[in-house]
Order: structure tokens, then sequence, then C-alpha cells
């Protein structure tokens, strides 16, 4: 019989039910794959899309995707990593083979969710077997993974910080330098400050925006916001693309980003920008979401908008990028973080970003 090590972690049993933090057993690493003993793992709205079925993934599952710990153990054939190295995990690898990755659209990748096909976890009290949700399984006190899903944790960031990289950041900043393509002196509106809306405007602001204004339900995330980047902040309604155009002259901002997946505000963002300008969708919205357009405003107003996957991001290329700034103090992964949690605070953390409140969630293991 083989070894398991049993640990604790946050489970989501089926589409809707509460998460249940409960006892895992894990295997010991087979060919190809490491155990990571987790330092920290951020509550992406990923993670709550997945509970609730606005994206799939086989139940019961061990959500979170983005997190940072330290190598316990290495299966056959795993050479890139060893035990007591600190790795930053990477929830989407790319297979460097399928179509994507050979036009250089790695965030794109056919395979990027191959590894999860495995189960490589039960239920302590009736032996069920576990999804690792999005490959890493991070609301564990470890986890199992393929070698492909760790790239080596910057030096000189501590490792609870370092997990926003895997997702929250990537995603913020990816959206700014690939997708929108932020020029220095443009002016940028960002729709939703939560984890990866403050990674965006923090992004904005390292790209040299002009203006940079910051969009949300909360009244209480205006410090956050400012803090982060925003220039200015606006309460969202129904007047909220007249209220930017006033404050760009009339014209409108030259690029929007809209971080909440909501067909109201993906149409807003639209709406912020000028003419000419760019929108991109970073929210992830369910499928009874329409937005709608005429034909004639996409002619009239030359606009662009478009869709964003993990910030258009290259993790292995963009990681050393974003060490280099947090280095140099114009990335503050600190910032983002608004609450520190154990496993156990998940389930709340899941209601606070339904209720629009607060920016990451950290679980410190």
């Amino acid at each position: 019989m083989s070894v398991r090590t049993a640990v604790r972690a946050a489970v989501v049993p089926a589409v809707g039910a509460p998460l249940e933090v409960t006892g895992i057993e894990l295997p010991e690493p087979g060919p190809g794959r490491v155990r990571v003993r987790l330092a920290a793992a951020g509550v992406c709205h990923s993670d709550l899309s997945l509970s609730n079925g606005t994206m799939r993934v086989p139940l019961p599952a061990v959500l979170g995707h983005e997190g940072a710990g330290t190598v316990v153990a290495v299966g056959e054939g795993v050479t890139h990593v060893a035990p007591g190295d600190e790795v930053v995990l990477n929830w989407a690898p790319s297979c460097g083979a399928c179509h994507a990755c050979s036009l250089g659209e790695v965030w794109l990748c056919a395979n990027a969710l191959a590894g999860a096909a495995d189960v490589h976890a039960r239920r302590a009290d009736d032996g069920t077997d576990l999804h690792p949700g999005l490959n890493v399984a991070a609301f564990a006190e470890e986890t199992v993974v393929s070698a492909s899903c760790l790239l080596p944790a910057p030096e000189g960031i501590p490792l609870t910080e370092a997990a926003l990289l895997g997702c929250a950041v990537l995603t913020g900043y990816g959206a700014v330098h690939h997708s929108a393509k932020v020029r220095q002196g443009e002016t940028v509106a960002v729709f939703g400050a939560g984890g990866v809306g403050l990674a965006t405007l923090q992004a904005a602001r390292i790209a040299g925006a002009s203006k940079i204004v910051a969009v949300d339900v909360s009244p209480e995330k205006e410090q956050l916001a400012r803090a982060a980047g925003a220039t200015d902040y606006l309460l969202a309604s129904d007047t909220t693309a007249r209220e930017i155009r006033a404050l760009t002259g009339k014209q409108g901002v030259d690029v929007a980003v809209e971080c909440v997946g909501r067909a109201a505000t993906i149409r807003t963002a639209w709406e912020s920008t000028r003419r000419g300008g760019r929108t991109t969708v970073v929210g992830i919205g369910g499928k009874d979401q329409q937005v709608t357009f005429n034909a004639l405003e996409i002619f009239h107003w030359g606009r662009t908008l478009s869709g964003c996957v993990f910030g258009n991001a290259d993790p292995a290329r963009d990681l050393p990028a974003l060490a280099g700034h947090v280095r140099a103090g114009r990335l503050d992964l600190g910032a983002l973080v608004t609450e520190r949690i154990a496993l156990d605070g998940i389930p709340a953390a899941f209601e606070n970003m339904l209720a629009g409140k607060g920016g990451r969630a950290l679980v410190v293991f």
C-alpha cells in the first residue's frame, strides 16, 4: 500500500455547496510530480466562480490556484526543483506544442489544465477522490502538482507575498502591459478594485498613465484604490461613463480595464473610452451575461473590445519582471492584501467578494 500524507484542505463538494475544511490524503509524488508545502494562497474570484458553477471543473475538488510554498518531495524524473526550494505555483503551465503555444500565445494553451486530469487526493473521512481545481489545489496545507506548475520564487520576496504573483498580479500587470498596451501619458479607467483591480491600478501607474480612474461599488475601497495609484475614484452608477468623460475633457479615457465580469460593467467600460479607445475585459462573467452593441455605434466610435486571459501573460517571462518592480519599490504586493486568514476563513472571504468588500484575502498557513 502506498504511503499517503494527511493534511487539511478546503473542499467544494458540489456546485453551490458550502466549502468544507476537512482532512484529505495526498499520495507520494509520482513521476514528474512534486509535493509542495504551502506558505500562502490568495482567494481569487475565479475560485468563487468554480464553486458556484460559473466555471466548470469536476467536483468534489480542492480549489485554490494562487499560491507559493516550499518543495517537500519530488517524483522520478524531476530535476529542476529539489526539496527545500521555494516556488510559486503556476496554475496554467503551457505545453509548448499546441497551436496557441506555437504562436507564442501561451496564455491560451490548449493543454494548460491537462495535469488536473490525474486525481491526486482523496477525502480522509470517506475516501472520495478529489479533483485538483485549476491544477494546483492551493487551498491545502500541502499539495501534489505537476513539476511544470512550479516557478522559482523570486529572491528577496517573502513567500506569503510571492503567492500573489501566481494570479492577481500577473493578470493585472498583463492586462495593462500586454493586452491594453498602455502607453506613457495615456488615461486609464479600472472597473473593480478587488485584488486584480488593485494590481491593475498599480500596473497602470508603473506604465506611466497620466490619469487613472478607479470605479467600484464600495466607498470603503477609495483609500485602497488611491494608494494603488488611482488619481480619481468614482462610485459605480448609471452615470459612470458620463463622469469619466467629464474627467477627461469630455473625451473619455484611452483605456478601460474591466475586472468585474458583468455585462453592464463591460458596456459601461466600453462607453467610458474615447473614440478609438481600447477596452480590455479581465473579469469572468457567466454565459447568461449578454453584452449588446448596435452596428452603427461600432463603426462610429472605432473602439476596440478585447478579452484577456490570465493577463495575456507568460509567467516564466513576466515573473522576473514583476519581481524587479517589487524590489525597486514600484509594485507593493502587501497593499493588495486586506485580510490574512486561515483555511477556515475562506467561506467568509467568498461572502466578502460577493458583497464587493476588500481587496485580496490571503490564506497564510
